[in-house]
């Protein structure tokens, strides 16, 4: 079990997001804070423009308390808008721009979100027609889509909304008669115990929950991350980490505001378009999964950039080769490569390597509890195992989620009475308190970087017509690290082949969900009981 010693806490005069941004304007007030193109904004300017999405927000009625949902990829006004809102006392729910209009509705629904800031159309689709298709069954008499009664405001974040929508420009000018004084005295209200976030993640059962976050739990966690991690004034960050994952959102945007880092956000990963960036921004500061950085070094045109500035790297989310870190090291001449593990519920941060660790450690582990947290590995009775020997990983700390939202029955599932969270995946810990992740209880398994829930695809999945039952489990992929794989039982009578079904799988779920491979079978194996032996087709998958 990892300790609670040693944590030094947040400064006192930022113990709210909103008083980060401010601070931050304050102390770094010249620096770039944002870097998009050819557009530089300064952290005193980024303070203006975020008071001034917070006034817009005050003016469209958002109360203390009200959800802001955030449908949009990597760009400078998500930041504005994401911030301007929370500094307005709203909750933050960013939605993963991966997923389809009906995905985007329920989590917008299942929070009663009162505002939405949505892009226009991204990679080729149009945000707003795909939620318009997916709420289009509903009265409609409360607000402009028909099946969200709750939400009232729609801003399009361009110049260009259909009606009854908001363009981001007729937003903002409408906060312009709100008094700075009325910003300043609802920030001032807000607590650091109050809601900053909610983030969504799914379960076993395949229903999307959002883990409730407050200010403080996100400032200590990033604070600590950031001492951790090195991260320093002046640090050029190229944030490639989706904003609405923990992992962008907070190691990225807070984390930035917390040192004065500049942010430079790519709403699109491409290495060709990564390699540019760190060559003409000299980026310093790269994290992101390890497929991330195994692709920039491969990549034929790498010696014709310079990469010189990059001095940090933090990866994670899956089994870091050994190789991958040496090459880092030695190719790339990256000074400080770290690996970590967190999960939404923990605030996204848990454990860290620290500087000075040996590449063994880097890339067999997760490294050790950060400050202020408690880890244990137990045996299903609940028994704390010695080193060496694997059991479910149990995380206690100030940063753990005072729970799903509106949901106890899911939360005390998770959460023990002493406040113990129930990670749902396998480890082990050596003798030095370094954790190693070894397998996932809950199946789940990691695209690229995304998480993907088996049973969340196999409850969509089972919406075709054709389909009668069906299963899911991860596979090796090359590109990837792991892809979905879906062992499917046809209706009598049909004829879907594999190519049908996984054509229809990426017009309704996220890219990252759909299976790249099905396979037919007269049925699934199962237990006595009647669940679906998961076991068996993963050994079948493999090796086939």
């Amino acid at each position: 079990m990892q300790g609670l010693q040693g944590f030094r806490g947040f400064p006192e005069d930022w113990d709210t997001v909103p008083a980060l941004v401010r601070t931050a304007a304050a102390r770094h007030g010249g620096r770039d804070a944002v870097v998009e193109g050819r557009t530089r904004v300064s952290y005193a300017e980024l303070g203006v423009r975020v008071e001034r999405s917070a006034a817009a927000c005050l003016a469209a009625g958002l109360e203390p308390g009200d959800r802001v949902g955030i449908w949009a990829p990597n760009t400078l006004e998500w930041i504005v808008a994401a911030l301007g809102a929370v500094t307005a006392g709203g909750v933050l729910v960013p939605v993963n721009t991966r997923f389809k209009g009906a995905e985007a509705a329920y989590v917008l629904e299942r929070t009663r979100a009162r505002l939405l800031f949505v892009t226009g159309t991204f990679l080729g689709t149009s945000y707003v027609a795909s939620l318009r298709r997916a709420t289009r069954e509903g009265d409609g008499t409360e607000g402009p889509l028909p099946g969200l009664p709750h939400l009232r405001e729609v801003v399009v974040l361009s110049d260009d909304a259909p009606e009854d929508f908001r363009t981001w420009s007729a937003f903002l000018a409408a906060g312009e008669t709100v008094p700075a004084s009325s910003v300043r005295e609802r920030t001032d209200a807000i607590s650091p115990a109050s809601p900053s976030d909610i983030t969504f993640t799914s379960g076993t059962t395949g229903h999307p929950k959002g883990a409730v976050i407050t200010h403080e739990q996100t400032l200590r966690v990033y604070e600590a991350w950031s001492e951790l991690a090195g991260l320093e004034a002046g640090d050029r960050y190229l944030i490639v980490n989706p904003f609405f994952h923990t992992f962008g959102y907070k190691a990225g945007i807070i984390a930035c505001l917390m040192r004065g880092a500049t942010m430079i956000p790519q709403p699109v990963f491409t290495v060709d378009a990564a390699l540019a960036h760190i060559a003409a921004e000299r980026v310093s500061v790269l994290p992101g999964p390890p497929t991330l950085h195994q692709s920039i070094l491969d990549h034929p045109a790498r010696l014709q950039h310079d990469l010189s500035a990059l001095r940090l790297v933090v990866t994670g989310a899956a089994v870091v080769p050994l190789e991958l870190v040496e090459r880092l090291r030695s190719e790339l001449k990256v000074g400080t490569v770290l690996t970590a593990y967190g999960l939404t519920e923990a605030s996204g941060t848990v454990t860290m390597c620290r500087r000075g660790d040996p590449a063994e450690v880097i890339a067999g582990t997760s490294g050790r509890a950060i400050p202020g947290t408690e880890v244990k590995v137990v045996a299903a009775d609940g028994t704390v195992l010695p080193p060496g020997e694997p059991g479910e990983v149990l995380v206690r700390g100030y940063h753990v989620m005072s729970g799903y939202f509106e949901d106890p029955e899911e939360t005390a599932r998770v959460i023990t009475p002493d406040g113990w969270l129930r990670t749902g995946d396998v480890g082990l810990m050596d003798a030095d308190g370094n954790l190693r992740i070894t397998d996932r209880i809950k199946d789940m398994f990691i695209v690229g970087g995304f998480n993907a829930y088996p049973a969340e695809i196999e409850q969509l999945l089972s919406r075709h017509p054709d389909i009668a039952d069906v299963a899911v489990i991860g596979i090796p992929d090359p590109r990837l690290g792991e892809a979905g794989k879906a062992f499917a039982v046809r209706h009598e009578g049909a004829t879907v082949t594999a190519d049908d079904l996984i054509a229809w799988s990426r017009r309704e779920m996220a890219n990252y969900k759909v299976p790249r491979q099905v396979e037919f079978v007269t049925e699934l194996p199962r237990n006595a009981s009647g669940k679906i032996l998961k076991t068996r087709l993963r050994r079948r998958g493999r090796a086939g």
